[in-house]
Order: structure tokens, then sequence, then C-alpha cells
């Protein structure tokens, strides 16, 4: 089973709520690290939570959301092993794993509708990563991020 991890901030809550429901309606095995509330808090730790699920293989992939997804998305990508991109759009939610072999997405709730954030997310988990001139690139990451 694919089990996703799923985190956000205090600007995210709402909506991972709803993104919540609708992967597990979807089949999904979904590891909630937080937060709980719409209480401020500290993107970061629950980005690099999330990160951390991914990175060990608990969880195959992952899903943040802060308010801009910006501070989210960099506190995740410092997880060793992972690979994270704003999903703004429909084409970029299905290139971030077709051309970079992402294994999170991060989105921002003040700029886009839940709805949309789910159907992203749909589109990122069925997307599948193509290869080819792509690989020389995703392992140019890996290579610096093992240095």
């Amino acid at each position: 089973m694919i089990k996703i991890s799923l985190g956000c901030d205090h600007g995210g809550y709402l909506a991972k709520e709803e993104v919540k429901k609708h992967l597990v309606n979807e089949g999904y095995d979904v590891i909630d690290v937080g937060t709980n509330s719409t209480d401020s808090c500290n993107y970061a730790e629950f980005g690099i939570e999330a990160a951390k699920k991914v990175s060990s293989g608990e969880a195959t992939y992952g899903v943040v959301i802060c308010s801009s997804a910006e501070g989210i998305s960099i506190a995740a990508n410092k997880v060793k092993g992972v690979r994270c991109g704003i999903g703004y759009n429909d084409d970029v939610a299905h290139l971030l794993k077709e051309h970079n072999n992402a294994n999170m997405i991060a989105f921002g709730a003040k700029f886009m509708s839940t709805q949309d954030i789910i159907n992203r997310i749909d589109i990122f988990l069925n997307a599948k990563f193509e290869g080819g001139r792509h690989i020389n690139r995703v392992n140019t990451i890996l290579n610096e991020e093992n240095k």
C-alpha cells in the first residue's frame, strides 16, 4: 500500500484535513505528522517531520501545506533524499514527478483552493518518472546531496 506523509502548519491545517479525507477515501495510508489546529506554529518542524517519513522509507510520498508553500518546501528539502517542489498548477504537478522524480509536493493554501490542491495531489500521485534525459539531471542532484 502506498503511504503518504502529510504535514502542515496553521495556515495549511484546514486544507490538510480535507486532503487527508480524500487520500484515505482513495485508499492511501496516511501518516499525519500535524499540526492539528489553526494555532500558530513552526512550519519547519512539520515540513521536516513529513520529509523524514519519506526519507526513511516509512512513506512513499509526502504532501506538505502552509500558507505560501515556500517555507514548508524549503524545510522538507533540507532532509536528505527528499525532492519537494511546489505544485502551483496542474502542469507542474505532473512534471514534478515526470521530470524531477519528486517524492514530495508542497502547496500554499492561501493561494489556491483546497479542491485545486486535491486535484494536483492526484495528478502528482498518478504521474510516472519518465527517466531518459531526466535521469542525469536527477543524479546530479543526488550526487551533490551525497558530497
